[in-house]
């Protein structure tokens, strides 16, 4: 029998997420709001720590540089807001919290690479995901076609408007014809 917390905590769980662990190079995709509006925002880097991977509060602290700046962040797995987390390199790593990675730039900050097969750890088939993705690419569809309609509305409008001066400019050009014959 579960307990209460237990059945709580799988239901805010995701179905499925990728496999990741310290020393992947990931590219996390996650969901930002500007406003009214909503976009996909891509963060590319080094996982140096993992924090309770069974857990509802799985997360995961990605570095990189940006500009010359170590730039960190951490990611909620379960979060409604990370749409995706894609593993592009698996390193050989022989601990959970790699600080060292801080002080090291350049050279000394790669990591040798494993073997590992990218579509066993990242084809995960998340349907909540999949839907929202889908609803975020129909809002923008459904946009696109609303901004062409009243685009192809505007040039009917001007299309009249100009055969209409045409029609008005020859109807004059034959009444001078008459006038001055």
């Amino acid at each position: 029998m579960q307990s209460v917390l237990q059945k709580i905590n799988d239901k805010y769980k995701k179905a499925a997420v990728v496999d990741v662990r310290s020393g992947d190079t990931v590219k996390v995709h996650q969901k930002i709001r500007e406003g009214s509006k909503e976009r996909i925002q891509i963060f590319q880097g080094l996982v140096i720590r993992t924090d309770m991977k069974g857990s509802h509060t799985s997360r995961i602290t990605v570095r990189r540089i940006a500009s010359g700046v170590g730039v960190e962040k951490s990611f909620m797995m379960h979060s409604p807001l990370v749409v995706q987390v894609e593993v592009t390199k698996r390193s050989k790593v022989r601990r959970n919290y790699l600080s060292y990675m801080r002080e090291r730039t350049g050279k000394a900050a790669r990591l040798t690479g494993v073997d590992f097969d990218s579509s066993a750890v990242n084809d995960i088939h998340d349907e909540a995901a999949a839907l929202e993705e889908a609803k975020i690419h129909e809002q923008k569809a459904a946009e696109a076609a609303e901004k062409a309609a009243a685009k192809a509305e505007e040039d009917a409008k001007l299309a009249a408007k100009q055969a209409a001066v045409e029609a008005a400019h020859e109807a004059t050009a034959e009444q001078t014809k008459t006038d001055a014959a």
